[in-house]
């Protein structure tokens, strides 16, 4: 009797340890819940209660995922499923397969998580519960993997099984995804609607750090709506929260919003030391996504203060560092990013460009119509989009120097002296030498530095020949006497397009013959669509 007793009371004592571990976890009480959760093992052990047994050994695991110990997780994951087997409960051995599903999919091993989540639906059968996490994780995948409209169709399947199954935080994990998705389609209305469900279930039932996301992910919908007192009062509710949990990773991401926030509205010294700050932490939590992009919102920021080779240095430190995500790790399409960067590299470089050619209306517009022609005669080429990124980025930036020359040497009306035209000669120097300091994703150096080159060895400042000029520069360099031909100057008035054409004609020794030749049957049409004076 004394025996059986002290089973009962073991196996008693294992579930309330659990139910503890439970509340720890759901208040972010972290240590507390995985001692809770340990006890528990050691007492269900002791009592041969194994349901109690497999489901504290899975919740562990999860904790050792969390510390980035992949084997002591799985390994702990498995024995929860062989547990719940002997037990013969496929409901518990679903739950364990779902979890390590997961486990494999944020470690990027696609095949084997779908596998496991797949094994996980056919052997939960009807259990609610179970069928919302495993679409939830579905979601996920889908995701990252850009396909909105199944990660859609999945969040909301999750939704109603949880609807289903009475289960109110899946319900709040649900609503908060189809919040992330609605935002990610612009779907602002809908983003709203479901934030504000998640939150609500989420206050109700005690989960705090779900709280401070859905606050955090609605600042962003306001801040897009223009809403700026709705989005400042949110993140900073949200930051609150994430302070009170100590959960540095999420106070950089609330210091980034912030950042944004006042960047829009106008406050750029507060905007600047709130994105300081959420790439200081990034780095100091380790996290590359919030590093990466709190370095892309303080390039935008600097962008419209006209601080571009700031811009820029943190623009390529961003890029780097999305190239360097496993998507799979943090949960996010990185190829959209990569793309929302490259416009925003993109708009900075033009910017850059523009400001130079302002001061002076001869060759305002110089660099766009540069840019334009360059695309044409690439694309005739048959160059693959990342030379047509590189070229379209060099060309903005190909006169870079020029703000070194001398107003009165760059504007003067009649013909440069010798000593005018070696400083002329110097830009494309100067040019590279402006951003020295910035290691581009592109190879747009070359281009600045050799655009005034001549296929016959006649050009400068390198007197390159033949192949050893880069095709891009070969490129730039051609529309760039193009557009020179064609626009009114301070020494002489523009000529007229086959003017132009004719005069190219007979310096057709200073290209390759095939730039020569895609130039020449590409410029018809972008003198079609282009404007041809300042």
């Amino acid at each position: 009797m004394t025996g059986r007793r002290g089973s009962r009371e073991a196996a008693a004592s294992a579930a309330e340890c659990l139910a503890e571990g439970k509340v720890h976890e759901r208040a972010g009480r972290m240590p507390e819940g995985l001692a809770s959760y340990q006890a528990a093992i050691r007492l269900a052990e002791q009592s041969r209660d194994l349901a109690v047994l497999a489901e504290a050994l899975r919740r562990v695991s999860v904790v050792h995922h969390q510390r980035d110990e992949p084997e002591q997780a799985v390994a702990l994951c498995r024995r929860s499923y062989e547990t719940a087997l002997l037990l013969e409960d496929s409901g518990l051995a679903a739950e364990a397969l779902n979890t390590q599903g997961g486990m494999e999919f944020e470690r990027g091993r696609m095949p084997e998580a779908r596998q496991l989540l797949e094994q996980a639906l056919s052997l939960g059968g009807s259990r609610m519960d179970l069928r919302s996490r495993v679409e939830q994780n579905l979601g996920i995948m889908a995701t990252i993997q850009g396909d909105h409209s199944a990660a859609l169709a999945h969040y909301t399947s999750s939704l109603e099984a949880c609807r289903a199954g009475g289960d109110d935080k899946g319900c709040a994990i649900a609503y908060h995804n189809l919040g992330m998705i609605s935002a990610d389609r612009g779907e602002w209305a809908d983003a709203d609607r479901f934030y504000e469900s998640s939150r609500q279930i989420a206050e109700r039932i005690g989960e705090v750090h779900l709280k401070g996301l859905c606050l955090l992910n609605h600042a962003e919908v306001h801040t897009m709506r223009e809403q700026f007192v709705e989005a400042r009062d949110n993140a900073e509710a949200a930051l609150a929260i994430f302070d009170s949990l100590d959960s540095r990773m999420d106070k950089a991401d609330a210091y980034r919003v912030l950042g944004v926030i006042y960047r829009e509205t106008g406050r750029h010294a507060l905007g600047e030391a709130r994105l300081r700050a959420a790439i200081d932490m990034s780095v100091q939590t380790g996290s590359v996504l919030s590093e990466a992009e709190a370095s892309r919102e303080l390039a935008r920021l600097y962008q419209r203060m006209s601080r571009n080779q700031e811009a820029l240095t943190l623009l390529n430190g961003a890029y780097r560092l999305f190239r360097r995500l496993d998507a799979h790790l943090d949960l996010v399409d990185v190829e959209s990013k990569v793309t929302d960067l490259e416009g925003t590299f993109l708009a900075v470089v033009r910017d850059w460009g523009q400001s130079i050619e302002s001061a002076d209306s001869y060759t305002f517009g110089h660099c766009g119509r540069v840019a334009e022609y360059a695309q044409a005669v690439a694309e005739a080429l048959g160059l693959n989009d990342t030379a047509l990124t590189t070229i379209r980025l060099g060309a903005y930036l190909h006169d870079l120097g020029k703000v070194k020359v001398p107003h009165e040497v760059l504007s003067k009306p009649g013909r440069l002296t010798d000593a005018e035209f070696t400083i002329i000669k110097q830009h494309p120097v100067w040019g590279v030498e402006m951003l020295a300091a910035i290691d581009f994703p592109w190879d747009i150096k070359p281009i600045i530095r050799s655009h005034h080159e001549k296929y016959d060895g006649t050009g400068y400042p390198d007197q390159l020949a033949g192949d050893a000029i880069p095709i891009a520069a070969q490129i730039i360099g051609i529309v760039d006497v193009y557009d020179a031909l064609t626009t009114t100057r301070s020494y002489r008035p523009a000529m007229a397009h086959e003017v132009a054409l004719e005069t190219m004609h007979g310096m057709a020794n200073s290209w390759r013959p095939d730039v020569f030749a895609a130039f020449m049957g590409s410029i018809a049409v972008s003198h079609a669509a282009v404007p041809q004076t300042a």
